[in-house]
C-alpha cells in the first residue's frame, strides 16, 4: 500500500517541506529502501541511521547530522511513538474473501477447511478439519497441518513440517505505544513470518508476525506446546524450546540452542550457538554459545548452583 509522505506527515502532526514522494512501508534503518520510512530512538542504532538508505528517517533533532545525503529528517522527540502512528497507512486489510488453494499432488483437505485467497500447498501436504489458511500463505511438500491450526496471511512454511493443533502463525506482535495521555497505541504489525523445513511446532503455540521484516523460525527446529516466540524473533537451526518457553521480541538464536521448560528472554538480545538455558532459567542480556546457564537472571549454571549451595549454607548457619 502507497501513500503520500505530505499525506502521513500531516496525519501524524509532523510538518514536512520539500518534494512529495510515495512511501510504501516501514523497514529498520539497515534495511529500508529509497520507499521506505525508518526512524530511530537511540544511540544503539546510529552507525546503521549514518548508512541507511530509506527515504526519509523518523528521528530527534539531535542525530539529523548523521542523515546520509538525500535523506529525509522527518524531526520529532517521540520518534517510536510517531512511527506507531505513521504505521496504521500500511496496516493489512483483513477480507473474508476465500477461495481454493492451488494444490500440489497428493494434498489432502478437510472440507471444512477455510483458505483466503492466493494460497499455495506443495506436494502431498495434508490440512485437517478446522484450520484457516490466510491469505497468500504458501506450505512446503509433506507438510502436516493437526486440526484448529491458524495461519494469518503470507505466513511462509516450510517443507515436511508439523503444526500440531491449535497452533498459530502470524497473530500480531504485542506492539503498543504510550502517548502523551498515557493511551496506548497500535504499532501494527506488517511484517510476516517464514518457517524453515522439519520444524515441529507443538499443540497451542504461537508464532508472531514481524512489525516489519520477518519472524524466522530456521529448518529443523523443534518447538513444544505452549511456547510463544513474539515478533521479530530470529531462531537458528535444530533449536529446541520446551514447554511454556517465551521469547521476546527480537529476540535471536543461534544453531542447536535449547531452552528448558518455562524459560525465557527479554527482548533484543542474542543467545550464542549450542547454548543451553536451563529450565526456568530467565535471560536478560546476550549470552555466548557453548555454555550451560540457568538461575535468574541466567548465568553459567555451575556458578548459579554454587550460589544456592552457599545461600543454604548461610541460612543453616544462622538458625544454629
Amino acid at each position: 500500500m502507497r501513500q503520500i509522505l505530505s499525506s502521513i506527515t500531516k496525519a501524524i502532526g509532523l510538518s514536512y517541506h520539500g518534494e512529495d514522494i510515495e512511501i510504501k512501508g516501514i523497514h529498520a534503518l539497515s534495511q529500508a529502501d529509497s520507499s521506505q520510512l525508518s526512524f530511530i530512538d537511540s544511540d544503539t542504532y546510529l552507525e546503521a541511521l549514518k548508512c541507511t538508505k530509506a527515504a526519509a528517517v523518523l528521528l530527534p533533532e539531535r542525530y539529523v547530522e548523521y542523515l546520509p545525503e538525500g535523506v529525509i529528517p522527518l524531526v520529532t522527540e517521540v520518534p517510536y511513538l510517531a512511527t506507531a502512528r505513521a504505521s496504521r497507512f500500511f496496516r493489512y486489510q483483513p477480507s473474508v474473501e476465500s477461495a481454493d488453494p492451488h494444490c500440489g499432488e497428493g494434498c489432502q483437505i478437510d472440507p471444512s477447511v477455510v483458505c483466503g485467497t492466493g494460497v499455495v500447498l506443495g506436494d502431498r501436504v495434508t490440512v485437517m478439519a478446522g484450520c484457516v489458511i490466510g491469505a497468500g500463505v504458501c506450505i512446503g511438500e509433506d507438510t502436516i497441518l493437526y486440526p484448529n491450526v491458524t495461519l494469518y496471511h503470507e505466513s511462509q512454511i516450510g517443507a515436511s513440517c508439523i503444526l500440531h493443533a491449535g497452533v498459530v502463525i502470524g497473530a500480531d506482535g504485542y506492539g503498543f505505544v504510550k502517548d502523551e495521555k498515557g493511551k496506548h497505541v497500535k504499532f501494527y504489525q506488517n511484517g510476516h513470518v517464514c518457517i524453515g523445513d522439519r520444524v515441529e511446532i507443538g499443540a497451542n503455540s504461537t508464532v508472531d508476525r514481524a512489525t516489519f521484516g520477518v519472524t524466522v523460525i530456521g529448518s529443523g527446529t523443534k518447538i513444544d506446546n505452549l511456547v510463544q516466540v513474539a515478533h521479530n524473533c530470529e531462531l537458528g537451526e535444530d533449536c529446541l524450546l520446551v514447554c511454556q518457553t517465551a521469547l521476546a521480541g527480537s529476540t535471536v538464536l543461534g544453531d542447536r540452542v535449547v531452552m528448558g521448560g518455562q524459560s525465557g528472554a527479554t527482548g533484543h538480545l542474542h543467545i550464542g550457538d549450542d547454548a543451553v538455558i536451563a529450565s526456568r532459567a530467565g535471560v536478560t542480556k546476550s549470552l555466548p554459545g557453548g555454555k550451560v546457564y540457568g538461575g535468574f537472571p541466567a548465568i553459567e549454571q555451575k556458578l548459579w548452583l554454587k550460589m544456592q549451595a552457599a545461600l543454604l549454607r548461610l541460612i543453616k548457619k544462622n538458625k544454629e
